[in-house]
């Protein structure tokens, strides 16, 4: 992200994906296309870690989406980055910023945006380009969840004058205290999900029940032989080896 930063040639975009994001990417070719087009897919999830060691990439852990943000906002607080935060229901965003200034004193942040849950206009959608570009973040950080996030960045990269797009998902809500965090040793254990879905099990039932069940049957049927499961072609692997999660 610095070198992205200090280099600022273009608009790169990261995604910090789980299982969710895989299966999608499975039933969904144009959502295969977007992640297999994006610049550094990390894994936000322990399931997808085994299955990359297994296919022979050594990671060493997950990519969680708030840790991410808190690190890179740390480390910001420091060297002067700017950022900006897109996403979220109303207010979120901007308790995020309070929260994260408090916690890094010197943190610069340039803007807040939180979209309304609707289809924008051809307009509106011009409209929060420009007041992104008139912020001039270095980092625009994108809470849309999956796989809203990782379209949005797809369509946008050629119209903002931003070094850095960082897909979080749900790290608005969770670093803001709005929704709570699971236990670290559930997390890298494989086991958020359960927490989140006693959370949240209107909202999340069908991500963790069907998709995980749709996840388990894809990595059967590769082991037998029945499918080539490559978690997003070219994505994933792009994430997971020498550059994973530098900051």
């Amino acid at each position: 992200m610095t070198e992205w930063i200090r280099e600022r040639d273009g608009c790169h975009s990261i995604a910090a994906t789980g299982m969710h994001g895989v299966v999608e990417a499975q039933h969904d070719a144009s959502f295969k296309d977007v992640l297999n087009g994006t610049d550094l897919v990390v894994p936000d999830g322990m399931p997808l870690v085994w299955l990359a060691r297994r296919q022979g990439n050594s990671l060493r852990s997950r990519v969680y989406g708030p840790d991410l943000l808190l690190a890179f906002c740390e480390q910001s607080a420091r060297q002067g980055y700017h950022h900006f935060f897109y996403g979220g229901e109303p207010g979120v965003a901007e308790s995020l910023a309070e929260s994260l200034r408090t916690r890094f004193p010197g943190l610069n942040i340039v803007g807040t945006c939180p979209p309304p849950f609707r289809p924008l206009t051809a307009a509106e959608d011009e409209e929060i380009v420009e007041v992104i570009n008139r912020a001039s973040p270095d980092v625009l950080w994108v809470g849309l969840g999956t796989p809203k996030q990782e379209r949005w960045m797809h369509a946008h990269k050629d119209k903002l004058r931003v070094p850095v797009l960082v897909g979080v998902g749900a790290a608005f809500d969770m670093v803001s205290g709005r929704k709570k965090q699971a236990p670290r040793w559930m997390g890298e254990h494989g086991l958020e999900w359960f927490f989140r879905l006693m959370q949240e099990p209107r909202r999340l039932w069908r991500r963790y029940l069907v998709y995980g069940a749709q996840f388990i049957a894809y990595l059967a049927l590769e082991r037998l032989g029945l499918k080539n499961f490559d978690a997003t072609g070219s994505s994933l692997q792009k994430g997971t080896q020498s550059r994973q999660a530098r900051i």
